[in-house]
């Protein structure tokens, strides 16, 4: 198996989260607009659509050339980044790039809740030397989780349906991280109560 390389947490802050932070200026800048290129008129959300997944093959690149991998959730946000985007730019069409934070939100949903109905965590298995709890804890934040990815999903849904473009983006670039960072701080008292000290592991 090869060896994961770590980086700097600000890089692995930047190579994350760069591309949507420049999608959503680049969006606000020509939001509004439209373009000619190679004969065909282009929306400004159209073209910052390529520019995203051109940004997003770049920075999967250089995250994989500093650390020697890529995550499941990586490779499945550039996969979805790169076919839904491409063909919203193929076809002119807005809404498949809208959709795929719901299909990443639903299929790591379903993959968290088929390991519930097996009795299991899978949460725990990708996140248990970062943070030890008890089996208890891990199932509690395991139905958490698959619940709130659910209502993602349906609220991802719900905006791009029936507001506004600038809304989704908004909604993207701003609310989704305000809300997945207070829905981890709110499972405080779950993590401080099941977590596994130094004499439990000794035990």
């Amino acid at each position: 198996m090869a060896e994961v390389r770590k980086i700097n947490p600000l890089v692995k802050t930047a190579l994350e989260l760069g591309p949507v932070l420049l999608f959503f200026i680049g969006f606000t800048m020509t939001k509004g607009q439209t373009y000619l290129i190679g004969g065909s008129e282009y929306s400004g959300f159209l073209v910052m659509t390529a520019a995203l997944i051109v940004m997003i093959m770049i920075t999967s690149g250089i995250y994989w050339a500093l650390t020697g991998t890529l995550s499941r959730m990586q490779i499945l946000t550039l996969v979805l980044v790169v076919v839904l985007g491409g063909i919203s730019v193929w076809l002119k069409d807005e809404r498949f790039l809208k959709m795929k934070p719901t299909l990443v939100y639903v299929a790591f949903g379903t993959i968290l809740g088929i390991g519930l109905l097996r009795g299991q965590s899978y949460l725990s298995l990708v996140m248990d030397q970062a943070l030890p709890l008890q089996r208890e804890g891990w199932m509690i934040l395991t139905r958490r989780l698959t619940a709130f990815f659910f209502v993602l999903a349906a609220a991802n849904e719900a905006v791009w349906r029936l507001m506004s473009t600038e809304a989704w983006v908004n909604l993207e670039t701003f609310g989704t991280p305000v809300v997945m960072f207070a829905f981890f701080m709110a499972q405080a008292r779950v993590i401080d109560r099941y977590s596994i000290n130094d004499d439990d592991k000794a035990a």
